[in-house]
């Protein structure tokens, strides 16, 4: 029950238009069946081999958004139930998911990552990067994949200001392109930035989606 009122209690803070997705990684299946039965739908792993064992156990209703770094060669792996993948940080992975949705007929809906923190570990698009991108037109004959919006992790560091910099800056991007782009696969729907340490402050600068964990789960179990 402690998961459950974890989510109550977070949720009851969000704006009405922002979604929580619990990071489940490292939990065992048991705290996300919990979850589950409370009615939360929107589950994230950062590892492949992790969600795939999850998914062939778990309720097959379940959303799940990979947020971790996703390499090309595993994306077979979950093309075919994947809800969201929010670290789309290259053109060769989004033709790689493309390539993959194709094979089954099916529509990937994708984030795109852009690097916002002052940390070299950390993947994604600069803003040049990302504007080629958009204004690539290879992406004119993606027919399997839909550009939902974009994802951003902040500087792992104390300083508020900087965090409110990074996610504010990651705002007026996102702004930009709802703006400027105008393209029949790209939406600027989402905006997947914030975690357990760092989510209020990101609503406040415009996140609609929120990545949350520990204050959900509690400690992550290792093995």
């Amino acid at each position: 029950m402690l998961v459950n009122d974890n989510l109550t209690r977070i949720k009851q803070g969000l704006l009405a238009n922002v979604t929580v997705v619990a990071v489940s990684k490292r939990h065992p299946k048991e705290l996300i069946q919990e979850a589950y039965d409370g009615g939360h739908r929107d589950f994230g792993e950062n590892m492949v081999q992790e969600m795939q064992e999850k998914h062939d156990v778990l309720p097959s209703d379940i959303k799940w958004h990979l947020i971790g770094h996703l390499q090309r060669n595993k994306v077979k792996y979950i093309v075919d139930y994947i809800h969201l993948i929010h670290g789309v940080d290259s053109l060769r992975l989004l033709e790689e998911i493309n390539k993959r949705a194709a094979n089954i007929d099916r529509v990937v809906s994708c984030l795109l990552q852009v690097h916002i923190a002052n940390e070299d570990t950390k993947f994604g698009f600069d803003e040049s990067e990302l504007i080629s991108l958009l204004n690539d037109a290879s992406i004119n004959n993606m027919n399997h994949i839909r550009i939902l919006g974009l994802m951003g992790m902040a500087t792992n560091t104390e300083n508020q200001d900087q965090v409110r910099s990074e996610f504010e800056g990651l705002e007026l991007l996102f702004k930009r392109i709802q703006q400027e782009v105008s393209h029949p696969k790209v939406e600027m729907k989402h905006l997947s930035m914030g975690m357990s340490g760092d989510y209020e402050l990101a609503m406040e600068c415009g996140s609609n989606m929120v990545r949350v964990g520990s204050l959900i789960f509690g400690t992550r179990h290792t093995e």
